[in-house]
């Protein structure tokens, strides 16, 4: 029988409800795609591309940092209190992790008897595992960061969008068929046997995107600040990127990369995602986001240290009827 986890909401509005980023939390999940790949077959490039940095890592720790059902200790998953949150900064708090918690966090995820990996003196072992980590940041995950970033950060985006169009309650009904919002209570479900009922008065209720879970997710500690991870939008075009296409009207009207921005721009994206997606450089790709926009195509908003852009209804009417040519 599953679990269920619910947190009432001090007041049913936007102040109570807050959306985080954690790189810790997304570096820490990434590891059940090593031991169930098939579970997650939109990171499978992401795991060919990795695959020879990987090879110089401490595997045998890294893996044993979660376990058959793929849980990872609750101190490697902190509570995010930002968008801009900085991966250096959240690996110091890890490294700072009281060793009491450390054991019964390892031991929560590995009741019976620990891997070798994750033996030995509580202080040495904190620091391998905070060395690792850093490792395989900065191997499998530094350079791709960017572009996480920029998928994570769109769907928060669409989320307040939906909050301000639709309200509350649509917002959480479209985050995972698992999490509903009740009156003033969100009910997440979950796929062990935990299950309790917090208030979210004096912490608030943080949701982070993640690329690494299908679903949603939750501490499983009533101890632990109120948090729902959850699936993010735009995964499956993490990977891509973007053909030449066939000269359409849109194409000789714009011209070839100009027509495959307005494109691509249905969901928000940076300047940053978008010269990945087409092969050119970021300059290159901010001269035609200016032009599109101050054409009247596109729209842009800052958030945090990006500027995000995204098809006006302008565009929208003009891809549309070169569609139908």
């Amino acid at each position: 029988m599953a679990g269920l986890i619910e947190y009432e909401l001090a007041g049913a509005d936007l102040g109570e409800v807050r959306f985080a980023l954690s790189p810790m939390n997304e570096l820490a999940l990434s590891l059940r795609t090593w031991r169930e790949p098939g579970r997650y077959p939109l990171m499978l490039p992401w795991l060919h591309l990795t695959e020879p940095a990987r090879a110089g890592l401490d595997r045998e720790l890294l893996l044993a940092l979660t376990n058959e059902n793929l849980w990872t200790p609750d101190f490697l998953t902190p509570r995010p209190r930002s968008p801009l949150t900085r991966f250096d900064d959240e690996l110091a708090a890890v490294a700072a992790t009281p060793l009491d918690v450390v054991r019964d966090d390892l031991d929560e995820v590995h009741p019976g008897a620990r891997p070798a990996a994750l033996t030995g003196r509580r202080d040495r072992l904190l620091k391998r595992i905070v060395s690792e980590l850093a490792a395989y940041w900065e191997a499998c995950f530094e350079p791709w960061w960017p572009r996480m970033r920029t998928v994570l950060e769109a769907d928060i985006v669409f989320r307040g969008r939906t909050i301000a169009r639709e309200g509350l309650a649509a917002m959480f009904a479209d985050l995972s068929p698992r999490i509903r919002l009740v009156d003033d209570v969100v009910r997440v479900e979950m796929t062990s046997k935990v299950g309790f009922r917090r208030s979210t008065a004096g912490e608030g209720l943080t949701l982070a995107p993640s690329l690494f879970t299908r679903n949603a997710t939750a501490p499983i500690s009533a101890q632990e600040a109120p948090l729902i991870m959850y699936g993010a939008r735009g995964v499956g075009t993490l990977w891509e990127s973007e053909p030449p296409g066939a000269r359409d009207a849109l194409a000789d009207l714009l011209g070839g990369v100009r027509a495959r921005l307005v494109g691509l721009l249905e969901s928000p994206a940076s300047s940053t995602e978008l010269a990945v997606r087409l092969g050119v450089t970021t300059s290159a790709v901010n001269q035609h986001l200016r032009a599109l926009r101050d054409g009247g195509l596109l729209t842009s908003a800052r958030h945090g240290r990006s500027v995000l852009y995204l098809r006006s209804d302008l565009g929208d009417r003009l891809v549309s009827a070169s569609a139908q040519r």
